[in-house]
């Protein structure tokens, strides 16, 4: 645990090579840091980071709200703590909000950026109303059984066929409370990164699923489009390929960060 000013973290690092900027992970909605240890050990060998944000996981849940600014600049003191001047970020899903934040907001401290399964934010081009309601609540945290039913209308791609895949990606995550999930989705309520992404000066990998109900994979061709060193992948997957296609990604990710 860190104590981050005032607020208490959840860190897990996964230990690498000391001469490359570490890789910084934001995670998704409601998935705390046991979500992405395929993806880390999918990776080169390099350190990689990831945290539980406020109210997920093993963080407590703060007494204010929090906004995507917020998030970066208590990342950037983290990695103060930790000595790090500079790292290479990696977001997913809601996590892609944090990475696109940060690296506008604490541009010199971001080497490289990837963007996976997620949008520019408010106006992005949205999943089926279908699914976002589903989404909409942490149910699928908290209830394997309906977990099950549910993965492969929300993920797609491999869990279409073999939804009771999300039994063992999820059996360790780390729930936390409703409040911290409600937390998550109020903060980018409102939040776009559009007036601002052709400042972005970083080499970006956005990186989309092709089978991807919930972040339709028009919005990853939309960032690329967007941030001036951006280059586009699509995953034969759906909005978990970090994961369900972890030696595809990690491989992706680390060609890229190298």
């Amino acid at each position: 645990m860190h104590d981050v000013g005032g607020q208490r973290l959840r860190v897990a690092v996964q230990p690498g090579e000391p001469d490359v900027p570490p890789l910084l992970l934001f995670n998704g909605i409601g998935a705390s840091v046991e979500l992405v240890q395929p993806f880390f050990e999918a990776l080169d060998g390099r350190e990689a980071i990831v945290f539980d944000v406020p109210g997920v996981g093993g963080s407590p849940t703060p007494a204010l709200p929090y906004r995507p600014r917020t998030l970066a600049t208590l990342a950037a003191r983290l990695l103060d703590q930790m000595g790090h001047a500079e790292v290479d970020v990696l977001g997913v899903s809601w996590g892609g909000v944090l990475a696109q934040q940060f690296a506008f907001q604490h541009a010199a401290r971001c080497r490289r950026m990837v963007l996976a399964a997620t949008s520019p934010g408010h106006f992005m081009v949205p999943g089926k109303p279908s699914v976002l309601l589903k989404m909409a609540t942490p149910r699928r945290y908290r209830d394997p059984g309906y977990r099950e039913r549910v993965a492969g209308d929300i993920y797609g791609g491999a869990l279409r066929q073999s939804p009771e895949i999300a039994r063992s990606l999820l059996r360790h995550v780390r729930w936390s409370s409703d409040a911290g999930y409600y937390l998550q989705l109020a903060a980018v309520v409102g939040w776009t990164s559009l007036p601002w992404l052709a400042f972005l000066k970083q080499p970006a990998l956005v990186m989309a699923g092709a089978d991807d109900p919930l972040v339709p994979a028009v919005n990853g061709r939309i960032l690329a489009a967007l941030i001036p060193k951006a280059r586009l992948v699509t995953i034969a997957d759906g909005h978990l390929f970090l994961i369900t296609s972890a030696q595809e990604s990690g491989k992706l990710v680390s060609d890229f960060l190298s």
